[in-house]
């Protein structure tokens, strides 16, 4: 946050405080309700009722509640290669707190795994409506899909972690143009683009959508990047992909799902500003049909991933389905998990599920020989 919180913001933050214990307790009472009804397992849903709480907080008390990116991540750093001399890990090496300023002076790019040394790079934008920093799951998540993936496989993995200006600090498209900043300097720095690739979970999935449309569609405000191969890939994990809130899956799921309605639309008009109507739309589905054509010539794969019981999952059925009508010659592997809400990815921890089929789509795009042209 630039300006300070303000006393009159600490006075709203205290009075949110004092209701959010008992707030909390009848989401999980929901919750558990719920699941029961639906035979689901209510370990990652009673996570999500705790979340939905906090995400229902405006995104100056997410900012004045959370550490910045770049602290988070020199936390989870210091822990790993804790973690990792303990252990007597070979890998520890490549735990370095290790941070490049891009040249907005804003964004930077948060390095795990030894960028110097790798061969193929991720490229990784974190959910959080915008509003909330990255949390120590993302980081566990890039470590554990990409960068143990490389290891596995005899191929050095990076991931440069984009830690871009958050809202309301900052509006649409900012985060884009700092995207986009990103990957022109790891193209700068002479990284093929056959050998990137760039993804990430809700907002940071709807940044990556964001980010191909302008590779394919360049904005007039956002330099252009001109791509001599086609990226290696992208991943999009329950990405936010339409600013509509009338989907079934919002009424069906809304009561279980980590993320609360309000917040969204709260989210929304931050990231837009007041009364806004941008040119070119934020929200990928919400645009013309074309921005999504074309995609073989800047990307070889993608990976889509939707929850059964997230609010976001009609639409991001609807994306996948008009990039495959779009693109029937991309390959496209998409992952409906009947038993998960909202980027569950990020909060299962250890080797869940979602993050064991991150890793095996690693390996497989690893292993193939698009990566290797």
């Amino acid at each position: 946050m630039t300006l300070p919180f303000s006393k009159w913001e600490k006075l709203k933050l205290a009075l949110r405080l004092s209701y959010a214990a008992p707030l909390t307790l009848t989401y999980i009472l929901r919750s558990i309700l719920i699941t029961r009804r639906r035979g689901l397992p209510s370990r990652l849903f009673i996570v999500c009722a705790v979340l939905k709480v906090a995400l229902g907080f405006s995104p100056r008390q997410l900012q004045y509640l959370s550490l910045p990116t770049h602290e988070t991540y020199r936390k989870w750093i210091q822990q790993q290669i804790k973690e990792a001399k303990k252990l007597e890990l070979k890998h520890v090496a490549r735990l370095v707190y290790d941070r490049e300023v891009l040249e907005d002076g804003k964004s930077s790019l948060l390095w795990i795994g030894n960028r110097k040394q790798a061969k193929k790079v991720v490229l990784f934008f974190h959910g959080g409506g915008y509003a909330a920093p990255i949390t120590t799951g993302h980081l566990d998540w890039c470590w554990r899909a990409f960068v143990l993936a490389g290891i596995e496989k005899g191929v050095e993995v990076a991931v440069a972690v984009l830690e871009y200006t958050l809202i309301p600090e900052a509006r649409y498209p900012v985060q884009l143009r700092q995207a986009a900043s990103g990957l022109a300097h790891l193209l700068q720095k002479g990284i093929p683009p056959q050998h990137i690739i760039i993804g990430g979970d809700s907002a940071g999935g709807q940044l990556t959508a964001q980010l191909l449309c302008h590779l394919l569609q360049p904005q007039p405000t956002i330099p252009e990047i001109t791509l001599v191969k086609p990226l290696a890939g992208a991943f999009l994990v329950s990405p936010w992909v339409a600013q509509s809130t009338g989907d079934a899956s919002y009424r069906e799921n809304s009561a279980i799902d980590m993320l609360p309605v309000h917040g969204i639309v709260a989210f929304t008009k931050e990231l837009l500003g007041p009364g806004a109507e941008p040119a070119i739309s934020a929200f990928p589905l919400d645009r013309d049909k074309s921005s999504l054509a074309g995609m073989t010539s800047v990307l070889s794969g993608m990976y889509v991933t939707a929850g059964a019981h997230e609010i976001f999952r009609d639409q991001v059925v609807a994306f996948k389905d008009r990039v495959q009508l779009l693109n029937p010659d991309l390959k496209l592997q998409f992952q409906h998990y009947k038993n998960c809400a909202h980027d569950f990815i990020v909060i299962e921890k250890e080797d869940g599920e979602c993050t064991q089929d991150m890793k095996q789509w690693m390996v497989d795009l690893l292993d193939s020989e698009y990566v290797y042209t």
